[in-house]
């Protein structure tokens, strides 16, 4: 409980005494009460030195799936086994959190913004303290996100797989898409990466909801990289079957409103040309229909048939 863990300025990895679990809130910036708003932190910090691996969840605070991942990763965790650091951040956008919304309480979304300004806007000195108070300890980070909403996600990881380090921790996630993407677009993954960090992010699944089976495959996929990384003792598990690589994605997106009906399921591979969607009147009547420009599989989709004008379709991933 809060009562129960000390409030710190700065998360320091080094005051956590070895072969121990410490849980800590991170005072990160205060609100118009002059209140702070603190991040919740776990730090394992095992007997023997070792890789610093960080675990980050709910920078989109309605985005929940990593939250039970890494509760359940530190529940298992036999930290007199361990060798080296896990910091877990179950939830990064305190604010958009408490507010059930995937944005921050300005409107801003912080995997956009990221490494901030110390200078900056609400939104920007709270990502610029987020980095510099905690993130910038890691050696190796693991992102947590799922769809937004009104969409849904296969399990899938982006990661620069140009990156020996990054695309081996991209393969270990057992994941059924990897999307080759180097970054440089405000995200945290990004953001460490500029910082020497070894970033991949995890998209596991659907918003404002738990879901066992994602959940259990970001377990694994963190219990390998903590494996590959000689931090536990425990066997590799190997993908059932083999993640398809896409050399870079995109969405699609509408150009007439209306009601949308989107075709293809998560994980289908479309063909050029073949029909993904259409847009249905108020009146039921067909308005806009929609192809595929080239051959694909399916990532991501739509699921709101509440369609404006420049709405989302679906995430075209283009296999290698």
């Amino acid at each position: 409980m809060q009562n129960h863990s000390p409030v710190v300025k700065q998360l320091k990895l080094e005051t956590v005494s070895p072969g121990s679990i410490s849980r800590y809130w991170v005072h990160i910036v205060s609100s118009g009460m002059a209140q702070p708003i603190l991040v919740p932190v776990m730090v394992a910090r095992g007997k023997e030195d070792g890789p610093v691996l960080g675990l980050t969840a709910a920078v989109h605070g309605n985005e929940l799936n990593g939250l039970p991942v890494i509760q359940k990763v530190f529940h298992l965790l036999r930290v007199e086994e361990l060798r080296g650091t896990l910091v877990g951040v179950p939830v990064v956008n305190v604010p958009g959190f408490l507010i059930n919304q995937r944005y921050f309480n300005d409107g801003a979304d912080l995997n956009r913004l990221m490494p901030g300004k110390a200078n900056g806007n609400i939104s920007e000195v709270y990502a610029y303290r987020i980095i510099n108070k905690i993130v910038r300890q890691f050696e190796y980070l693991i992102d947590l996100h799922t769809a937004s909403f009104g969409r849904i996600n296969s399990y899938y990881i982006r990661a620069d797989m140009h990156d020996p380090v990054t695309a081996r921790m991209a393969r270990l996630q057992n994941a059924e898409i990897i999307v080759n993407n180097e970054g440089a677009d405000g995200t945290l993954r990004s953001a460490a990466a500029d910082l020497g960090i070894h970033a991949i992010t995890v998209e596991a699944g659907d918003p404002h909801k738990f879901q066992k089976g994602m959940i259990r495959s970001a377990i694994t996929g963190i219990a390998n990289v903590m494996s590959d990384l000689d931090m536990i003792d425990e066997p590799i598990i190997e993908p059932e079957e083999p993640s398809i690589f896409c050399r870079h994605s995109y969405w699609l997106y509408t150009n007439a409103g209306g009601v949308l009906e989107v075709f293809p399921h998560i994980t289908d591979f479309v063909k050029k040309d073949q029909r993904i969607a259409l847009v249905r009147n108020i009146y039921g009547d067909v308005v806009r229909e929609y192809f595929a420009p080239e051959d694909g599989i399916v990532v991501g989709k739509s699921v709101n048939p509440v369609n404006q004008t420049g709405s989302r379709i679906l995430h075209l991933g283009i296999v290698k």
